[in-house]
């Protein structure tokens, strides 16, 4: 065990080899923040162990984004290391953050030189859907272009158009929720749920297919220029695959919020691991990205085995 602290900053699948659709990419990892401001990163691929302790009830700023010319990010951490106030920021680095500014870009919003650079990138428009059959509609940087569906948790999705930059393709996000009753968001704990029995893979790739035609067909009528229709096919990581067959399992019973846990981690898919607990076979889904923005201590510990009754159908 260590007694060092680390602020939980989430799941991220940027690893070696991340870009690309196979099995070889880079396993996901949990990144950490120490208290003297270096990132440590823990793998999450299938088999490793995750033992941890939260030390504060509360949630701790994050820091902010500041993206330079050339389109590379850095992470500025909070100087104050203050409370979180808006989501996973103080209320300082909320108004310093460069990235908040990109969703209003296509309105006519002020972004800094770096950011004007990296929005006028080739960007992807896609459809996702995830395990309960919630679907929604989103967009990707060149660079980052399956990382961001992985980091997502889509169980399927497709990429249906390819747009000159930042700003083509959020106007055109905006006609497909508008036109095409897509959200643009699925809240973390609906994609949870949906992980817990997750729809056959048949009917979520029928569900994904129809709704990402419907998108092709409003946008080969729009009078929007500066992008392609495409029809590509997103890949899902391997990693994910353990929580889409059709073995049971349970909803975690332990707030992360708060206290010890442990468990083998034996799959992930976007934000949300299985978990094997010790001295059961039954699986756990557990929602990671409680944890962020949140102090632990990492340690050997081991997660209570709730009284589950297995289904018998």
């Amino acid at each position: 065990m260590t007694d060092a602290r680390y602020l939980v900053h989430g799941v991220f699948w940027d690893g070696p080899q991340a870009s690309k659709p196979a099995d070889d990419a880079g396993a996901p990892v949990l990144r950490l923040q120490s208290p003297d401001g270096d990132f440590r990163q823990l793998s999450l691929a299938a088999g490793v162990r995750l033992g941890f302790e939260v030390v504060h009830s509360g949630r701790f700023c994050l820091g902010h984004v500041r993206v330079q010319p050339g389109s590379s990010r850095s992470h500025i951490l909070c100087s104050r290391a203050a409370p979180a106030e808006r989501g996973k920021q103080c209320e300082r680095c909320f108004v310093l953050d460069e990235a908040r500014l990109m969703h209003d870009f296509h309105r006519g919003g002020r972004v800094t030189p770096g950011l004007r650079e990296y929005l006028m990138q080739e960007h992807w428009l896609y459809v996702a859907t995830f395990a309960g059959g919630a679907t929604k509609v989103g967009t990707a940087s060149g660079p980052r272009k399956w990382n961001r569906l992985a980091e997502q948790g889509a169980a399927a999705a497709q990429y249906v158009a390819r747009a000159d930059d930042g700003r083509v393709v959020r106007i055109l996000e905006d006609l497909v929720t508008a036109g095409a009753g897509l959200t643009q968001q699925v809240r973390s704990a609906a994609k949870a749920e949906g992980l817990l029995r997750p729809l056959p893979a048949a009917q979520l790739a029928a569900v994904n297919a129809g709704a990402a035609d419907k998108v092709r067909e409003l946008l080969a009528r729009t009078a929007v220029e500066g992008f392609d229709t495409v029809a590509e096919q997103w890949v899902r990581p391997a990693h994910a695959d353990g929580l889409y067959g059709s073995d049971s399992r349970h909803a975690y019973p332990h707030p992360l919020e708060r206290g010890r846990h442990g468990f083998a981690v034996a799959a992930l898919s976007g934000q949300n691991a299985l978990a094997q607990l010790d001295g059961t076979d039954a699986g756990f889904v557990v929602n990671l990205s409680r944890l962020a923005a949140r102090n632990i201590v990492l340690g050997d510990y081991a997660s209570e085995v709730p009284a589950v009754q297995e289904s018998l159908f």
